[in-house]
């Protein structure tokens, strides 16, 4: 299954139409919602996804705009329900936080779906939904193999198709039949075993002064106006553009490494605990707070945001997993950045200890010596494998 994502020029009725459909979608949710709330308080047993799907025509009796929604649209907004309660209950099992289904905010509902048919693009390269008409798309790209899914979503104020395809699996040769280790960082994207660096763009960090004006412009704007709702426009845009670059950035140099090595070799992180905040300090005698650095580590927290390790990984991940010869593997992180690469000798760096120099004449820098940690695990226990079986 392969999603293409396309951009939709809708006229202003169908962008009127569009957003109806979001409305009503969004009030059948909440309502389902609540009588999910409801049956439970009043019975002590709750309802499933067939017994409210069934109450689907009785609605429309009552209620007749949702006629002019397609059906299973509006099934679709029933599985939603379904599909949260299914997960709140599997995260209480597994005594995770559980996070009870909430309403949605007609802000915040922003897509809806033609699970099976209601749908097509015509021979004049248009998309065409049931209820609503034919809407100008830009096919930027080909549409490949059999459309399942076709998902409308709302970003700010443009809309967008989601495709999901099924489609026929196409392998593809790297250039170089070898492994990469690659060292992620924050003043440099990534750094490659072979001595390569990939740079990072700071797209955050260059449209930060413009953010913050368009922050402070939103909160002098009085709630429910009209120019509240226009400044959050505006803050919303500039959040976009930033992530359309870092993930145009990010999807450039993720092919690349998937058309050029056979393994990829990252360490096994995980940037959401790398970038908590900085745990207060108390003195015991006086229990007077004592500085704790969060100042740095705020805005080391928000360079780690910036970066986007956790997507750049997952694109090569799916990249390498389409490519069908190429593997994305992950190795521990543990000490990797204090081993010497040369003789394998333990020498502890702080952070601000940017080169690595050993007594075995071993001199390079410290995220290039990391690479090659990185690389060697990943070999070392491959080697291991091979022995053993």
């Amino acid at each position: 299954m392969k999603t293409f994502k396309y951009r939709l020029f809708p006229t202003r009725k169908q962008a009127e139409k569009l957003e109806w459909t979001l409305r009503r979608c969004c009030e059948l949710y909440n309502a389902a919602l609540q009588e999910r709330r409801e049956m439970y308080k009043c019975t002590g047993k709750g309802t499933n996804y067939n017994a409210q799907a069934n109450q689907l025509p009785e609605m429309k009796e009552i209620r007749e705009e949702y006629k002019e929604i397609h059906s299973q649209v509006l099934q679709d907004v029933l599985k939603r329900v379904e599909k949260a309660f299914k997960d709140f209950f599997r995260r209480v099992k597994n005594h995770e936080t559980p996070g009870y289904p909430r309403f949605q905010g007609r802000d915040h509902y922003d897509s809806f779906t033609y699970p099976q048919a209601g749908f097509s693009i015509d021979e004049q390269g248009k998309l065409f939904l049931s209820k609503i008409g034919h809407i100008k798309i830009k096919l930027h790209r080909k549409v490949l193999g059999t459309i399942k899914t076709c998902i409308i979503k709302r970003e700010g104020e443009c809309w967008y198709v989601c495709l999901s395809c099924e489609v026929e699996a196409c392998s593809r040769t790297p250039y170089i039949d070898e492994a990469v280790g690659i060292d992620l960082g924050v003043s440099k994207l990534a750094t490659l075993s072979t001595g390569d660096v990939i740079e990072n763009p700071h797209y955050y960090r260059k449209a930060e002064k413009k953010l913050e004006k368009a922050q402070q412009g939103l909160s002098r704007k009085k709630r429910g106006s009209k120019r509240r709702k226009k400044a959050v426009k505006c803050v919303a845009r500039l959040h976009r553009k930033v992530r359309n670059q870092r993930n145009d950035y990010l999807h450039q140099w993720s092919r690349r490494l998937v058309n050029t090595y056979e393994t990829i070799v990252f360490e096994d992180i995980a940037p959401a605990n790398l970038s908590k905040r900085a745990k207060p300090k108390q003195d015991e005698e006086t229990g007077e707070y004592l500085p704790n650095r969060a100042s740095a580590k705020s805005g080391l927290n928000k360079s780690i945001m910036d970066a986007g390790w956790s997507t750049f990984i997952a694109f090569c991940e799916y990249k390498a997993e389409e490519a069908g010869t190429v593997q994305v593997v992950k190795v521990d992180p543990k000490y990797t950045s204090q081993v010497c690469s040369s003789c394998g000798t333990v020498r502890k760096k702080t952070l601000a200890e940017r080169w690595h120099s050993c007594e075995c004449g071993c001199e390079l820098d410290r995220d290039h010596n990391a690479a090659l940690n990185i690389k060697a695990l990943w070999l070392g226990r491959s080697h291991q494998e091979a022995q053993a079986s």
